[in-house]
């Protein structure tokens, strides 16, 4: 009993840190622009192409390359597709991250083809550990590490750091805090640039998971963080990261617990809870603030 606790739990912190990373990578854009970035998962899909590019070759080579592709890629949409039109309406925004989205997509399908490509990518990390006479892949131990550590960093970096500090200034109050000195265009290039980095960490853990790079693989993962950002609060850091973790604990849950035949509707199970958490709660579990005003 104890190891089947031990690997509910596992696989609860496991799931939920990559939702929750990938859910805070969302949540910092539309902190500071009021925007969902849509194009957030393309950022995933981009640093796992990365990795099938080195793989084989170098893992330190690989790791870099996909975080460098993450954040290049997120500060490019930024300075090209979306700050040109930030004074526009918001569905202009919004417009303008699904075309970046879909571009990305139609390159990808058109230069590398949309079948998946299997990679060979950290394969040491699936050998097992014992933890309360559960057996855990390493891999797993990993993914909860670095998604607690990189929490951690980022509270940090937001409550410590003059960069974070006028990030938490914008997302409260942009007009206010560009009044008092915070220059707009670098807050919004730093939260992107962050974004990035926090999705090719996702696409690192996932394709290692997974073995399986193909154009579409973040955009389920987006899709997931987007409902937990939602049912969180949008427009609070910490809200989206308790999405994200409640959400994977949802997850979980339902296919340890459904029986074999209903857990393929697994994710139906999940929806309906999240319409019950926002039927009580349609403000979000924590309440963000300023939710209207952008840059």
């Amino acid at each position: 009993m104890t190891s089947f606790v031990a690997q509910v739990i596992a696989d609860i912190l496991s799931l939920g840190s990559l939702y929750a990373l990938t859910a805070l990578g969302i949540g910092l854009v539309f902190g500071v622009m009021r925007l969902v970035n849509f194009a957030h998962g393309d950022l995933i899909t981009m640093a796992g192409y990365a990795i099938l590019a080195l793989a084989g070759y170098s893992v330190a080579g690989s790791v870099a390359l996909a975080l460098a592709a993450g954040i290049v890629l997120a500060l490019a949409t930024e300075r090209i597709a979306l700050r040109p039109v930030r004074n526009a309406e918001p569905t202009t925004l919004l417009v303008s991250s699904f075309a970046v989205s879909i571009f990305i997509q139609k390159a990808l399908n058109l230069f590398v083809g949309s079948r998946p490509k299997g990679v060979d990518f950290l394969p040491s990390l699936q050998q097992e550990a014992t933890i309360f006479g559960a057996r855990l892949p390493v891999l797993q131990l990993v993914t909860i590490v670095v998604g607690a550590g990189l929490l951690a960093l980022l509270a940090w970096f937001l409550r410590f750091t003059r960069f974070g500090l006028e990030m938490r200034a914008a997302a409260e109050n942009f007009r206010m805090a560009r009044l008092l000195g915070v220059r707009a265009n670098q807050v919004i290039a730093i939260a992107f640039g962050i974004s990035g980095f926090l999705a090719a960490t996702v696409s690192i853990l996932f394709v290692a998971q997974t073995g399986l790079v193909q154009p579409r693989m973040g955009v389920n993962l987006v899709n997931i963080a987007f409902v937990s950002t939602v049912i969180g609060g949008l427009g609070s850091l910490s809200g989206a990261a308790l999405g994200g973790f409640l959400v994977g604990a949802a997850s979980v849950l339902f296919q340890t617990f459904l029986p074999p035949d209903v857990r393929v509707f697994r994710e139906g199970f999940v929806f309906v809870a999240v319409i019950l958490v926002l039927l009580v709660r349609p403000q979000g579990l924590v309440s963000g603030r300023n939710r209207t005003e952008r840059v």
